[in-house]
Formats: structure tokens, C-alpha cells, sequence
């Protein structure tokens, strides 16, 4: 009963967290989305998916080894802690190369140069190393200060967005500029405040020992991210930023309703590293897929509601968009299901695997939405057809990750 209490409280305190971002992150949507023109916030949105991808090269994948660290062995943070911020800096020429070679081929026709480089610096950078001090926190337990990271680095966004309003111009350059600006802002907050205070130590051996579990990760850290965001940026290539903006406003709403569920996924994570077995029963397995998936679907479902009764609640610009967000009801339960069950490989330490899975999911997502874009023309088309694509990818992504469950886990 007591483990059970803890458990609760945890969870109690990291959800806490999600309604704090889910409020902040709501309202920096509906400022932004209604400050910039739709074809400005597709570009926006495409280049932060983007940058949010690059972001995974950073450290090479050693931000997962500090988790893992923080979470078995704390003892030893601060001599992973000095591998990470070398591994980080070494990792620096990759990003900028990698990040050349998406704007060439997504992003030169349609946005200057200058703003997709502060958009990369703010993501990849800035709230990458922000993110590193939320992921050290949870893993050393320490949910409350995570929580209150993560609300005002949000909300410091929101009081930007707010603060660009009053600019006369609104254009993308003079955003990214304030986007920068607030990234850096709360990188400097959980910095000062809420970093673990540990002393640097350089042992090169166990960085090497760790360093091919850290690049399995961060290798399938970014298949990852390139299969949730590929839609975006295959939206922008195939369409135009206009269609681009529409379908970003549809996604950023279904994204809201992750938020719970990615904390209920990172305690189970951390759980399974501690004991790896904990999901052999299928009949657990099954009940919490079901209710992911509940969850997920009811609340875009509320929100659909709602915005078909007040299409201008969050805005002008949001409401051309509102229309077409019950079209894609199934893609949030089945979206939030395909990133639990990544997570589950990366908790038993099948890191590998998890990297060979997340590129068959983005070779087949590509496909997928290649197939929609070119067949259809019409918003509502390419949205109602999400569907069946999401739940491709997520019969695709079970038999892929319960395959590997059936095989031993590798203990931290």
C-alpha cells in the first residue's frame, strides 16, 4: 500500500505538470496561431518539427544514458554528466550539417535561411539542453521541480507570443528572433535553479562503455521523431505553407492530448527499468492500451464539441482548421499508442530494436502519406484520411514491439 501511495503521489505531481504545459501550451498556441499568417505558422510548425528531430543528435544520445544514470545509479550523474556535455559539443558540427541538409530539401523555396537557423538553435539546442534538466529530475524522482521546469518554460513562451502581438509587424524572421529569446530564457531558469548540483568527473571508460547503447538511442531517437513529424514536413513538400499551416493547427491540437499520457509513460518507464518483467501479463498490457487510447480519443472528441458549438474560441485563424478536427477522431489513441509502445523498448534497454522498429514505422509512414498527398487535394480528404494510416502504423508497431517483448530484456 505504501509503494501504491508513492506510485499515486508521484503520478499526482508529474500530471500536475501536464495541466500547468497543457494551459500554457494552449494558450501560446492560440496567441501564435492567430499573430502569424496560417502559411507563417505551417513554416514555423514544420521547421520546429524539424528542429525537434535534430535536437536527438545532441549528445549523440547520451541525454538517455543520464536518464538511465539518474534513475539506477545516481551516484554517478556527475561523472555522466561531464560525458554528456562533451559528447554535446562534439555533437555540434553533426547538427548544423544535418539541419543544411533538411532546409535544402524542405524548406529553401518557401523560408529564408536565417529564421529556420534560429528556429534549430531555440529546438535543438536551447530546449534541448532545457529538456536534459526536466529528464536528470524525473529520473532522480524529483517530479516537482521537473513539473515546475517544464510550466515556465512554457509559460515564458506564452508571455513571448503574448509580448510579439504588439509588434506592428508580424513576420516569421522577427518571431523566431523571440522564439529564440524564450528558449534561452528557460534554459537559463532550470540552469540556475533546478540543476543537480554535482561535481564534474571525467572517466572517458565508461563513456566508450556506454557510448553504442547511446547512439542505438539516438539514432532511434530520431526515427522516432521523423515518423511522428514526417507528416508535417511531407505536407509542406507535397502541398504548399498555407495547406502546410492548416494541417499544423489540426496536429497541434491532437498533440495536446498527449500530454497526460506521456506522464503515466514515463513513470511506467521507469518502473520497467527497475523491473523488467512488469508487463508480461497480457491482460495488463491490453487494459492499458484500452485506456490510452480512451483517454486520448474523449478528449479530442470534447474538444471537437466544443469547437463545432464556438468555432472562433481559440481564434480566426484556428478556426478555419476547427472544422476538420473531428475528421482525424482515431489518429490521437492511435499517435499516443505508437509512442507508448516505443517507449516500452527503451525501458527494458532494446535500444537497438527500438531503432530497427522506428525506421520500418517511418519507411511506412512516408509511403502512407505520400500516397494520401498524391491522391488527394482537398484538407478535408488528406485529414479523414489519417486514420487508416495511424492505425496501419499501429498494428504495424504492435506486432513490431510485442515481438521484441517476448525477448530478455537488458538490465542498466
Amino acid at each position: 500500500m505504501t509503494a501504491q501511495r508513492q506510485v499515486l503521489r508521484d503520478y499526482l505531481t508529474t500530471i500536475s505538470g501536464s495541466a500547468g504545459r497543457l494551459v500554457f501550451s494552449l494558450a501560446y498556441f492560440v496567441i501564435l496561431a492567430n499573430s502569424l499568417s496560417i502559411a507563417d505558422f505551417g513554416l514555423f510548425a514544420t521547421a520546429s518539427a524539424a528542429a525537434v528531430m535534430v535536437g536527438r543528435i545532441l549528445a549523440l544520445g547520451f541525454t538517455a544514458t543520464l536518464y538511465r544514470i539518474a534513475t539506477v545509479k545516481p551516484r554517478l550523474l556527475g561523472t555522466y554528466a561531464a560525458g554528456f556535455l562533451l559528447l554535446a559539443l562534439a555533437s555540434l558540427p553533426l547538427i548544423a550539417l544535418v539541419s543544411a541538409v533538411l532546409y535544402l530539401i524542405f524548406f529553401a523555396g518557401d523560408m529564408p535561411v536565417l529564421p529556420f537557423a534560429l528556429v534549430v538553435a531555440s529546438e535543438a539546442i536551447a530546449w534541448r539542453l532545457t529538456e536534459t534538466v526536466i529528464v536528470v529530475n524525473n529520473g532522480l524522482n524529483r517530479f516537482g521541480r521537473a513539473a515546475t521546469i517544464l510550466i515556465v518554460s512554457i509559460a515564458i513562451r506564452a508571455l513571448a507570443a503574448f509580448l510579439f502581438t504588439f509588434r506592428e509587424s508580424h513576420d516569421l524572421l522577427s518571431w523566431t528572433v523571440f522564439y529564440l529569446t524564450a528558449n534561452g530564457a528557460a534554459l537559463v531558469f532550470a540552469l540556475a535553479f533546478y540543476c543537480p548540483r554535482n561535481r564534474l568527473r571525467f572517466r572517458s571508460a565508461l563513456y566508450w562503455r556506454r557510448l553504442p547503447d547511446a547512439l542505438y538511442v539516438a539514432g532511434a531517437e530520431v526515427l522516432f521523431y521523423l515518423q511522428m513529424e514526417l507528416d508535417k514536413l511531407l505536407v509542406l513538400a507535397l502541398g504548399n505553407p498555407t495547406l502546410a499551416g492548416i494541417y499544423a493547427i489540426i496536429m497541434r491540437l491532437v498533440d495536446l492530448t498527449a500530454i497526460p499520457i506521456r506522464s503515466f509513460s514515463m513513470l511506467l518507464v521507469q518502473r520497467m527499468m527497475r523491473a523488467p518483467e512488469m508487463l508480461n501479463r497480457w491482460k495488463l498490457r491490453l487494459g492499458i492500451e484500452g485506456a490510452i487510447f480512451a483517454v486520448s480519443t474523449l478528449a479530442l472528441a470534447t474538444l471537437a464539441v466544443i469547437l463545432l458549438f464556438y468555432p472562433t474560441l481559440l481564434g480566426g485563424n484556428v478556426a478555419e482548421a476547427t472544422p476538420l478536427v473531428i475528421l482525424a477522431l482515431a489518429v490521437p489513441g492511435l499517435r499516443n499508442l505508437t509512442e507508448y509502445q516505443a517507449d516500452l523498448l527503451f525501458a527494458r534497454g532494446q535500444t537497438l530494436l527500438r531503432a530497427i522498429n522506428l525506421a520500418a514505422l517511418a519507411f511506412a509512414k512516408a509511403a502512407l502519406l505520400s500516397l494520401v498527398l498524391t491522391s488527394f487535394e482537398t484538407a478535408r480528404d488528406i485529414v479523414l484520411s489519417l486514420n487508416p494510416v495511424f492505425a496501419a502504423l499501429y498494428l504495424l508497431s504492435m506486432v513490431l514491439t510485442y515481438r521484441a517483448l517476448a525477448m530478455p530484456a537488458k538490465r542498466v
